[in-house]
């Protein structure tokens, strides 16, 4: 006996629309990250639809980067353009220049884009950057994160309100413990990543489509008529995203499908707001007065933390006073571990390095402080002579 067809997926209405830009229509320029693709087209037509309907209009900048990877980046990026003519946006191709990376592309080209569209919002006065990430995205980054051993709040996904990935900050401008400290491995909160100065929280990245599957936008360009672009590399076997998207058939066959994995990670981000509020009072409890450079905190109260929140706030620590990028979580893991061993031991000596910082247990504090800077070795090209080897020997 025949199967009944699955219905068709259904394009996304106008009161959808209204629903999922809510809250928007307060700021007076909106970015959108146009690339071309079905996904972030649908963004730019139904921004527009939603923009239409209000009284007070805000400005839609569509902004659509070319890597220069592909001859067809071009005539896309063109493309876009002249749609957003039609729809009264502004639009700007942002150009990728420069030496491309043998290895790691596809994230160089990710800090990339989201560096270009930071500089895109500044030069046009806007705070806040639309992107066209989808309910299938959110299942794959929740899957890639997995597969590399992510802690809770990396597990947690792409939320809806973020910072702009990747953008500097300045740790030491500031008292790094003025803020709630945030884990090494979390996104973005509402105010942007800890440490962060005022200008660079100041600009944000919204997803409105994290709730959305994607087969809903493209229904939502083929009602209307309004054709899209495919980018081979989201099928590309040597890419890890491509190859997991292959598996998600098979795995919503077992019941792991986009809505389950979305929903795990609003379960986790749940669960990370939590932790993140205990090591808030943990650190609010258990600081100690230090200088400007040092964080400090009282050894015992720390040794009866749970080993999670123990974990985040030495994690934060050495995030607002390192100099050498993000923490790494299985290092910092090992950097716990036998700071523990070292206060069951009572080892007073115990001191190491972690992304530019010093984690130090004195017996009743714990000290976190800046690494002094590594000293540099001068190469000579003194000339080897008989005597200058027996030297060495």
């Amino acid at each position: 006996m025949p199967t009944a067809n699955k219905a068709l997926p259904a394009p996304v209405s106008a009161a959808e629309a209204a629903s999922l830009f809510s809250g928007l229509e307060a700021f007076p320029t909106l970015v959108l990250a146009v690339s071309g693709g079905p996904d972030s087209t649908a963004l730019m037509v139904l921004a527009a639809r939603w923009r239409d309907m209000l009284k007070a209009k805000p400005e839609l900048v569509a902004v659509t980067v070319d890597h220069g990877l592909r001859k067809e980046a071009k005539a896309e990026a063109a493309a876009v353009g002249k749609l957003a003519r039609k729809l009264g946006i502004t639009h700007r191709t942002l150009r990728w220049t420069g030496k491309k990376p043998s290895t790691g592309l596809q994230q160089a080209a990710r800090a990339a884009r989201y560096r270009l569209l930071g500089e895109a919002a500044r030069k046009v006065g806007a705070a806040h950057v639309l992107t066209a990430h989808t309910l299938d995205d959110q299942a794959e980054t929740v899957l890639i994160r997995m597969s590399r051993g992510s802690g809770i709040a990396g597990l947690a996904g792409m939320q809806p309100f973020s910072g702009i990935p990747g953008r500097e900050r300045s740790s030491r401008a500031r008292n790094p413990y003025s803020e709630a400290p945030r884990s090494m491995d979390s996104g973005p909160g509402p105010s942007g990543r800890p440490g962060m100065t005022e200008t660079e929280a100041a600009l944000h990245l919204i997803r409105p489509f994290l709730s959305l599957p994607k087969s809903r936008l493209v229904a939502t360009l083929r009602a209307a008529k309004i054709p899209f672009a495919t980018d081979p590399a989201n099928r590309d076997p040597r890419f890890t995203r491509a190859r997991l998207r292959a598996l998600m058939p098979d795995l919503a066959e077992e019941g792991l499908d986009a809505r389950r994995l979305a929903l795990l990670a609003r379960r986790l981000k749940r669960a990370d707001a939590a932790l993140e509020a205990a090591t808030a009072r943990a650190r609010d409890e258990l600081a100690l007065p230090a200088h400007q450079d040092t964080i400090a905190f009282d050894a015992k109260g720390y040794a009866r933390l749970p080993g999670e929140v123990g974990l985040r706030l030495i994690g934060a620590a050495v995030a607002a006073l390192g100099d050498e990028g993000p923490v790494e979580l299985g290092k910092l893991e090992a950097m716990k571990e036998a700071l523990d061993a070292a206060q069951k031991q009572g080892n007073v000596r115990f001191r190491r390095t972690l992304a530019g910082a010093v984690v130090a247990f004195t017996g009743t504090r714990i000290l976190v402080e800046c690494a002094p800077p590594r000293r540099s070795r001068t190469l000579t090209t003194r000339r080897v002579t008989p005597a200058s080897r027996a030297k060495q020997r």
